[in-house]
């Protein structure tokens, strides 16, 4: 019995959906890539710029007074000496400066949340005669030089009797004109709505802003809480024209007469290089712990 075959038509192949890239588009591509990586080796060099100081500073810290004087380039020590830490808290009065520092640097954090959010709220919210000229005087402030304000704040300290205490250093510093400007912005984008219901129930202003609104404003409020701590913790100029004695110096001023010779003669570079790490490890944990929220400005606006 023969069996007859019937012949297959042959397989087609089905055509690539995706054509093959036209030399522009490589070209096109080629370019990005080198864009990218040309923009990267600027950045990584810019930042190898900014870091190298203090990786200088650093290094030095572990450095003896000999190499640190004829090497101070060098980033890798070829002794490791621990002698400049040892010395911070032998030869120098370095926890009075950090305990000065931080009561200082927490009172006026605490004080600068608080007050910039009440003027914050009623720059913000409250309707009263000459609200445009006061935030027009607030902007004015935010432009004249810090070291401009520095004698007419000496002055006024030693006219109060407040000159050389914890209070001429703490007071002048409770309200900060950046700071209330950056809570009135904020305030202004959280709809008036949300504080209706408040208002119906009877809650005065102070209330309404307690209870409603504050707690709103997180995302600004710790940005206020960084900026301060840090500002207040790094803060120089104020605290030398606003105390003399050297049971109230903070590290910014007592690191600075290390730098201007009290311990004698020699360079001392180690020992300043030291007590400048030692100042900023807090301020480098705060930024690493809290970066992420120094850039989210706009949650408490859009959960309300």
């Amino acid at each position: 019995m023969n069996t007859v075959t019937t012949p297959q038509a042959p397989a087609t192949v089905a055509p690539d959906p995706t054509p093959a890239a036209t030399p522009r588009k490589r070209s096109l591509g080629w370019r990005l890539r080198t864009g990218a990586g040309l923009s990267y080796l600027m950045l990584g060099a810019l930042a190898l710029v900014y870091i190298y100081p203090f990786l200088i500073t650093l290094s030095s810290a572990f450095k003896t007074d000999d190499e640190a004087t004829n090497d101070p380039l060098r980033l890798i020590p070829q002794i490791w000496s621990f002698a400049s830490f040892q010395r911070l808290f032998t030869d120098v009065p370095l926890p009075l400066w950090t305990m000065n520092t931080i009561f200082v640097t927490i009172t006026i954090t605490l004080g600068r949340v608080f007050f910039d959010s009440l003027a914050g709220y009623a720059l913000s919210r409250l309707r009263f005669r000459g609200r445009g000229l006061v935030f027009a005087s607030l902007v004015a402030v935010m432009a004249v030089p810090g070291v401009v304000l520095l004698i007419p704040r000496f002055l006024i300290l030693k006219q109060f009797g407040m000159y050389d205490s914890y209070a001429g250093m703490i007071v002048p510093l409770l309200v900060d004109a950046a700071g209330i400007f950056i809570m009135k912005q904020f305030f202004e984008s959280i709809p008036n709505g949300v504080e209706e219901a408040a208002r119906l129930d009877g809650a005065g202003v102070f209330r309404t802003f307690w209870t409603i609104v504050l707690p709103m404003a997180r995302p600004a409020l710790v940005t206020l809480f960084i900026l301060s701590f840090q500002g207040s913790w790094n803060e120089f100029g104020h605290f030398i024209v606003s105390r003399q004695s050297p049971e109230t110096n903070t590290l910014t001023t007592g690191i600075a007469s290390l730098f201007s010779g009290q311990l004698g003669s020699g360079n001392e570079f180690p020992l300043k290089m030291a007590a400048a790490v030692l100042m900023t490890i807090p301020i480098a944990i705060m930024f690493f712990v809290f970066q992420k929220r120094l850039t989210n400005t706009t949650e408490g606006s859009e959960k309300g």
